[in-house]
């Protein structure tokens, strides 16, 4: 199955002041594209070829770093611009809600945490909603990895390589993550996610 990059689920500038046209330009057209463009070459003579994103991702990690570099930040980006959307943040759905209180405390310490992770990764990687072993986690990640590889379903990522925010917030990465949570987080898409994982 070959990568496609898919066009973004709102215009370019549908996120206002919280994430520009400019950084969608950037990231999306050409951080992404390139994710794609260097996924379907390094998946040409890799055994993986045909099977689904998600097996190419568990496939190729520990042993094909470029395939699997590309494959997984493919797959990040293609939940990241659904983890997103006008008007976002608010209210949690609540069997979501419910979760997130049973299992990290509080919807306010829930977002304390993963503030916190997105702010305390070192260099570029990802914070993480994660349901594993039928329980919500808070986790970062280095680079392209994700959950996935780890044996746990992502319901909420943010992606914190530069390139994602320093156009609109410059060295700022813990505003970026801020308005992210507050203003940008599409719960509807997590919590469908959650109920898929459920």
């Amino acid at each position: 199955m070959a990568f496609e990059l898919p066009e973004l689920p709102y215009a370019y500038d549908a996120l206002g002041e919280f994430m520009s046209a400019e950084t969608f330009e950037y990231h999306h057209d050409k951080h992404h594209q390139a994710y794609v463009t260097n996924g379907n070459k390094l998946l040409e003579g890799s055994g993986l070829e045909g099977k689904s994103l998600e097996d190419v991702v568990k496939g190729s990690f520990g042993t094909n770093a470029g395939l699997f570099n590309n494959a997984a930040q493919h797959y990040n980006h293609l939940h990241f611009w659904n983890w997103m959307k006008p008007n976002g943040g608010g209210a949690i759905p609540g069997a979501l809600e419910a979760k997130i209180v049973a299992d990290l405390g509080s919807v306010a310490a829930f977002r304390d945490a993963f503030i916190t992770a997105g702010t305390t990764q070192f260099g570029s990687g990802w914070a993480w909603l994660t349901l594993a072993n039928g329980k919500l986690e808070v986790t970062k990640t280095a680079n392209g990895e994700n959950p996935l590889v780890h044996g746990g379903v992502p319901l909420l990522g943010v992606d914190v390589w530069e390139h994602s925010y320093y156009i609109d917030y410059r060295n700022a990465r813990p505003k970026y993550l801020e308005a992210f949570f507050d203003n940008m987080v599409n719960w509807d898409y997590v919590a469908q996610l959650f109920e898929e994982a459920s």
